[in-house]
């Protein structure tokens, strides 16, 4: 579990199906690491760098076969501060960067809509490779978020151009409650007057 609040932006390299990145923290083989939102284990460390297995499914559903510039989030440990919401590393997808307009100090970046476009709300979190933002407006087919220069300077979001790919990851607790109003849609019969 992560709080989709990056601590490191590094550039790595992808090798057949090995991602092999600077090592920026002391960490131990087992440890779960979020790349660009990815939830990837640790498979290698030396001196310098940490390295990753990459299954096929994750390179074609994510941008990580793409990037060079990856944000990183260490796991969260029981106690930690939740700065950002909860994610996870289980990424749906990824969408595309159309816009990006700069307003005083801020940036507002607008994406193509995943999918899952009715876990897309006005205030509601989204993780785009991996970073907790929130949404600032959204239209039939696209969604908007704002960076203010913390977040900017801080993420690889600092070079991204329109077209660029990043993954994104729906907030959890829309996800749920989908499925539960799925579920609950589903057992309702014709006959029961609440349907």
């Amino acid at each position: 579990m992560f709080s989709g609040i990056v601590q490191a932006v590094v550039e790595g390299e992808l090798k057949g199906s090995v991602l092999k990145i600077p090592k920026v923290w002391d960490v131990s083989v087992g440890e779960s690491v979020a790349v660009n939102g990815v939830c990837l284990t640790v498979s290698k460390v030396d001196e310098r760098h940490m390295y990753f297995d990459v299954g096929p499914e994750t390179l074609e559903k994510t941008n990580l076969a793409k990037e060079r510039l990856f944000n990183l989030e260490r796991a969260l440990r029981v106690g930690d501060l939740v700065g950002g919401h909860y994610v996870t590393g289980h990424v749906d997808g990824t969408v595309k960067l159309l816009t990006k307009r700069r307003v005083g100090n801020f940036v507002f970046m607008t994406f193509s809509m995943p999918k899952e476009r009715w876990a897309i709300a006005k205030k509601g979190s989204i993780a785009l490779n991996g970073v907790s933002l929130t949404v600032a407006d959204l239209s039939l087919d696209t969604f908007t978020v704002q960076f203010i220069p913390h977040t900017l300077e801080r993420t690889n979001f600092k070079f991204a151009k329109p077209g660029t790919e990043v993954n994104y990851e729906i907030d959890i607790f829309a996800r749920y409650l989908e499925r539960l109003v799925r579920v609950w849609m589903t057992s309702l019969r014709p006959s029961d007057p609440s349907f």
